[in-house]
């Protein structure tokens, strides 16, 4: 029973630390402070025990007990569920909204890391099992920890493209951007005021996969609510002409993207969408199709 405490103990402790370097609050604000935080760990620690125990089960053939592992993976998921209709909620309230293809990649996202602590538990475990050593057995969770990590981290918009400064126009009421039509802007002093002082890009994809993942609306909306939330927005509610769009050039697949900030600096905004995640349900490949290399030679 002694080793098989150590090895409990260990696995937890591991786990429980994992999901808490996984823990961080950026300028989403999203787990809030503190109780997103009690909740995550909390949820992290429960996930680190079940992966711990894994290996005593097995080792003492209490097979039924594995079965909690399915049991988890079930309640994991009706947590991606719990956050996803949390971020629903939320984004009624933001002036620019994240948009539901965003909101879905953060829930699986914290799905996710409930899963890698319960596969470093796991994986402690099993290294303080085999090698009856503790530091052992950390190291291996500590490089089982690192791989997972590093194989799930994702592209960001300024992998597949390059952002550079636009510039912005009027023909009549119509705001253009390098002579893509983004909006109607009634107002003479609304269009007074994205001459003077608005900000404006081009997004520009790097192959035929990145145009098509550009092209996705909720990868645009993305693009558009990183942007607002990183330099500020110039906008109330129900100012639409102020509302940050990005719009895509039909004849080249570029993006262009204009936004009136509280910041008005051009390299901190080309930053900030560099850094936009690519979103999973935003990716397309029509190169990895023979359909799709035919068509772009």
């Amino acid at each position: 029973m002694e080793d098989y405490g150590r090895i409990l103990v260990s696995g937890i402790v591991a786990g429980s630390l994992g999901r808490f370097l996984l823990l961080r609050v950026d300028y989403r604000q999203y787990p809030s402070f503190p109780r997103g935080y009690i909740t995550h760990l909390m949820l992290g620690f429960i996930a680190s025990a079940l992966g711990a125990i894994a290996i005593p089960a097995l080792v003492e053939k209490e097979y039924t007990a594995v079965t909690f592992l399915a049991l988890a993976a079930q309640q994991f998921r009706e947590i991606r569920s719990m956050e996803r209709d949390s971020l629903d909620t939320i984004d009624r309230t933001e002036l620019v909204p994240r948009g539901s293809d965003y909101i879905e990649d953060i829930a699986k996202t914290f799905e996710a890391r409930n899963y890698i602590s319960m596969a470093t538990a796991l994986s402690v475990s099993l290294g303080v099992y085999l090698t009856k050593d503790i530091a052992a057995g950390i190291g291996i969770g500590a490089l089982v920890f690192a791989a997972v990590v590093y194989s799930i981290r994702g592209q960001r918009v300024g992998d597949i493209a390059r952002v550079v400064k636009a510039e912005i126009s009027f023909e009549g009421p119509l705001l253009k951007v390098d002579g893509v039509v983004l909006m109607n802007v009634g107002l003479s002093a609304a269009r007074e005021k994205y001459l003077t002082r608005a900000l404006a890009v081009r997004i520009i994809p790097k192959d035929d996969n990145a145009r098509a993942t550009l092209g996705n609306v909720g990868q645009r909306q993305a693009i558009a609510h990183n942007a607002a939330t990183q330099l500020g927005i110039r906008k109330d509610v129900d100012e639409p002409e102020f509302t940050p769009i990005a719009r895509r050039n039909t004849e080249s697949g570029d993006i262009v993207f204009a936004v009136f900030s509280f910041e008005p600096d051009i390299e901190c905004l080309i930053e900030a969408i560099e850094k936009t995640p690519v979103l999973e349900s935003s990716k397309r490949k029509p190169l990895d199709s023979p359909a799709g290399r035919k068509a772009a030679d």
